[in-house]
């Protein structure tokens, strides 16, 4: 039998070239669930226009939002999908893309050939999650970027209206809602960690998908209960929609500051805790 040791001064055995970037996101990219939920977020835009087109114009109430301005130009159609996703729609896909990537080779029963290989498990998660990470930037950039496309061509190029009543001229915009998307991918960060620490904790992909999603349901009710107070603020849902201040005519920052650093507060404990239980856990699957 040959040993840990043996593998280490094998010949040509370098633990930095095992499971390249490369290769774990192709194998990432050819999964079924990649092509299905990608499918989903790119039909969304078109989904939308259709129920504009037949339903005609937003009506306007009290209090204006991004969906009552959807059809007044490009950029506020691609600002209504973004408001759309935030919350739940893009909170599925980076849930899947990243919690569903251990869990998946430990039901396959392949998570034990990996690690033989041998492949570090440092250097496995790492790989895996980075991957993840990228597919979920992708998606969370796709929404917003097919929704400018499909608002140009159906409403035309023009201003950014905003709740508030003034508007941002185009050149202006379009950086704004830029920084507005990284904020969204970094608000996300949580549920990735989230997830992915279930991912490596549990055999079922389900369980780890599902367990973040269903945490991020119950943090954004919890949200919603005024009577907490400040305690709102420690949790990530208070500051999901803080990326709308990037379209006020004065860029504020203070209150994405304070959702990325929370995001990242947290996502760095529990990916602490991926790593830390997964080096110790026995892999028999």
């Amino acid at each position: 039998m040959t040993t840990l040791d043996q593998v280490d001064h094998a010949a040509g055995y370098q633990a930095r070239r095992t499971l390249p970037l490369r290769v774990e996101a192709v194998r990432q990219l050819r999964r079924r669930r990649t092509m299905v939920i990608t499918g989903v977020l790119a039909a969304m835009p078109f989904i939308i226009l259709a129920a504009f087109q037949i339903g005609g114009t937003p009506s306007r109430t009290d209090r204006t939002t991004f969906i009552e301005l959807a059809t007044a130009s490009g950029p506020n159609f691609a600002a209504t999908m973004l408001f759309m996703g935030t919350g739940f729609m893009l909170v599925i896909p980076v849930a899947l893309f990243c919690g569903d990537t251990v869990a998946s080779e430990a039901s396959w029963s392949s998570l034990r050939y990996l690690l033989a290989a041998p492949v570090p498990r440092a250097r496995l998660l790492a790989r895996k999650f980075t991957v993840g990470l990228a597919f979920s930037a992708g998606t969370i950039i796709l929404l917003p970027v097919l929704g400018l496309a499909v608002g140009t061509a159906a409403y035309g190029w023009g201003d950014l209206k905003l709740p508030t009543g003034v508007s941002l001229p185009a050149s202006v915009a379009l950086p704004r809602l830029a920084i507005g998307v990284g904020f969204v991918f970094l608000s996300e960060l949580v549920i990735a960690a989230l997830a992915f620490w279930l991912s490596t904790a549990t055999d079922a992909p389900l369980g780890a998908v599902g367990g973040a999603v269903f945490i991020s349901i119950i943090t954004g009710v919890l949200d919603a209960v005024t009577a907490l107070g400040g305690l709102r603020e420690w949790l990530p849902a208070h500051w999901q929609y803080a990326w709308a201040d990037a379209l006020q005519p004065q860029l504020e920052w203070g209150g994405m500051l304070q959702g990325v650093s929370l995001s990242i507060s947290y996502a760095i404990v529990l990916l602490a805790l991926a790593f830390r239980g997964f080096a110790r856990k026995d892999v028999v699957s």
